[in-house]
């Protein structure tokens, strides 16, 4: 690794899993498992598992421990495993986070209390509380547009004081304010909106948290390391390259639907099938997709 690379406890380019079900609606652990393998071989070197884009709420505990299992079992030596720890019922959070660690899991992702928006203090104990809970380093989840409340500055402060908070997945958009925390408080930053993980990474973001990695797995390795090695230039470049991908996965907002309707069409799940309330892409939405697919040299 390059002297001057930041340092990066959940690695530099991290995938966040869907789940694959059959087409019945049960969860398809072996495909998992390959799609899992596949991720790593094709650069990653973390994995997000049972986080938003896995649907992680209409998934169930038994299924996401098997989720755990399985995907320990296929990469866990060669990845880090990194297992969503979300609700906005605390004890369910702590339930979910001590199941993880007990299934293998090599960290959390703890994403701010939802719906119920709780004060910062509330945000803060809520955090504290999971993270107490297990011995596993934990990634907080800033994503104020999906939860309806962000982490505020002095709230991060005060978590960044947590010996086992070591890092933030930032989907807030705001790539200055993010680089004036990161600074502040130590934290590894990631980042958590695939259309800005150019800006993150040039601003000092230890990686990327990414939905499209499930296709661009690689580009983003290339990415890194060009940062890594002071050619913004070369990065930029990777980021103009991906820019048409991330649009059409990313661009409509139902980044979980459409990232699955892609590696349908690649053949790499055998259902795109989501669960209530997510459906389906509409057919012309999969026929624009298999369009950018083709011209990306992806099918």
């Amino acid at each position: 690794m390059n002297a001057a690379a930041p340092s990066r406890t959940f690695g530099s380019v991290s995938v966040a899993m869907v789940t694959p079900f059959h087409a019945d609606g049960t969860v398809d652990v072996p495909t998992a498992q390959q799609l899992a393998v596949d991720l790593v071989d094709a650069g990653c070197d973390s994995l997000v598992v049972n986080g938003t884009t896995g649907e992680s709420s209409t998934t169930h505990q038994p299924e996401k421990d098997a989720l755990v299992l399985g995907v320990v079992e296929a990469v866990g030596e060669r990845a880090m495993v990194i297992a969503g720890a979300g609700s906005n019922d605390t004890a369910h959070a702590v339930r979910i986070a001590k199941s993880a660690e007990r299934t293998g899991a090599h960290g959390l992702l703890v994403v701010t209390p939802y719906y119920n928006r709780p004060s910062q203090a509330g945000v803060v104990t809520h955090i504290e509380t999971i993270a107490d809970s297990t011995g596993l380093p934990v990634m907080l989840y800033d994503i104020p547009g999906r939860t309806g409340v962000a982490i505020g500055d002095d709230a991060l402060d005060r978590l960044a004081e947590h010996p086992r908070i070591l890092a933030v997945k930032d989907a807030t958009g705001d790539v200055p304010h993010g680089f004036e925390r990161m600074a502040r408080t130590g934290l590894e930053f990631y980042s958590g909106d695939d259309g800005l993980n150019f800006a993150w990474l040039a601003h000092g973001a230890s990686g990327v948290v990414s939905v499209v990695g499930h296709l661009a797995a690689g580009a983003y390795a290339e990415m890194v390391a060009a940062v890594d090695d002071g050619d913004l230039v070369a990065a930029r470049a990777v980021a103009n390259r991906t820019r048409g991908l991330v649009n059409a996965i990313m661009g409509g907002g139902q980044g979980a639907v459409m990232v699955k309707e892609a590696l349908h069409l690649q053949g790499r799940l055998p259902s795109p099938a989501v669960r209530l309330p997510l459906v389906r892409a509409a057919e012309n939405e999969i026929v624009a997709l298999e369009t950018v697919l083709r011209q990306e040299g992806l099918l």
